[in-house]
């Protein structure tokens, strides 16, 4: 059964640095699609970043973009999110999704774009 689990978030000040990882269980990661989305408390989930099968392709958010990298470790199954110059409005519980379609640019940060999603790890920015 296809699963992912996410991991390295936590509290930092704002202009610091984290990387999220995201296990991938039961599949392959040269097969999938992946997404990272992101949901603050009383707001919907947003796509804030996303990688083709091959992990060529990718695509961010506007507010991330330049901040942000997405990249997969085909070795060890994972997908990493590098945040660099975090801001308190990337605040939020970020989670890990498995891609059910073909990758198309934009569409990727789409949430219909996903059928399989981990918990979350909560990452907060704050003085």
């Amino acid at each position: 059964q296809l699963r992912v689990v996410e991991s390295g978030g936590g509290l930092v000040q704002p202009g610091e640095s984290l990387r999220l990882s995201c296990t991938l269980s039961g599949g392959k990661l040269d097969s999938y699609n992946m997404g990272w989305f992101r949901q603050a408390p009383g707001k919907e989930r947003e796509g804030v970043s996303c990688a083709s099968i091959t992990g060529i392709n990718k695509d961010y958010a506007a507010s991330v973009k330049g901040r942000f990298t997405i990249s997969k470790d085909f070795a060890k199954n994972v997908v990493y999110l590098q945040m660099n110059n975090l801001k308190p409005e990337d605040t939020g519980n970020y989670i890990c999704a498995i891609g059910t379609d073909w990758f198309v640019q934009r569409r990727c940060l789409m949430r219909d774009q996903y059928g399989t999603w981990g918990q979350g790890t909560q990452v907060t920015v704050s003085p």
